[in-house]
């Protein structure tokens, strides 16, 4: 899951920047509310994160603006004001969810799941690809009934895998969406997530899911 997160407050971006990497998110980050606008529209998020006291532009606007341009990614405010006149504003603006500072990294966790939740029914449901199972909402994998444990990393990359059975997905489309815009590495790095991801769901099993199309990308295959 891609997220952009717009706060002007440099240490406070990057604390949750970090937090939320930490939890398998590729996070982008945007000090003001211009630039978070480019960004939101010209890049496919799962999840806005818009702090309202901006500089140039403030997140209500921005959140009036991409709701104006059709744009319908889930948005959360973030703000230190917690009238009831304020949070009607929030929401009337467009946003899909409000949380007030301070707040705990574990509500964010939990209002970020359910704003993926809401953004469509599929989003939450269990993903099957034969015997291959991935529950995104409690963020377990199963194949043939056993338990797989995986990084956050890697779970998001066969998330992403299992939401495009049988589609062919270039290192390109895999290294944007786990990886945000400051990754500087090679597209290697998504052969090796990919060769860790074989080991895990192919490697034990007979059937094997998980395809490389030689000079264009990866595909996970399904059974029929």
């Amino acid at each position: 899951m891609r997220i952009l997160l717009v706060e002007d407050n440099r240490r406070l971006s990057h604390e949750l920047k970090m937090s939320l990497v930490d939890e398998g998110y590729a996070v982008d980050t945007a000090f003001d509310g211009v630039e978070g606008q480019t960004l939101a529209e010209s890049t496919p998020y799962d999840v806005l994160i818009l702090d309202i006291l901006l500089p140039r532009k403030d997140g209500l606007e921005v959140c009036q603006d991409v709701r104006r341009q059709h744009l319908n990614t889930p948005i959360l405010l973030l703000t230190a004001r917690d009238t009831v006149a304020d949070r009607v504003r929030g929401l009337d603006s467009g946003a899909d969810d409000y949380l007030v500072k301070p707040f705990a990294l574990s509500e964010l966790l939990a209002r970020l799941r359910a704003l993926f939740r809401r953004n469509g029914e599929e989003k939450s449901a269990v993903l099957r690809v034969g015997d291959l199972s991935v529950d995104p909402a409690k963020h377990l994998v199963e194949r043939a009934g056993q338990r797989i444990e995986l990084t956050p990393r890697l779970f998001t990359l066969l998330e992403y895998l299992m939401r495009h059975p049988n589609q062919i997905l270039t290192r390109e489309m895999i290294a944007n969406h786990i990886w945000n815009y400051e990754f500087t590495g090679t597209l290697n790095a998504v052969e090796v997530c990919m060769r860790r991801l074989r080991r895990q769901i192919d490697e034990s099993f007979p059937i094997k899911l998980l395809e490389t199309v030689r000079g264009v990308g990866y595909r996970l295959r399904t059974l029929e």
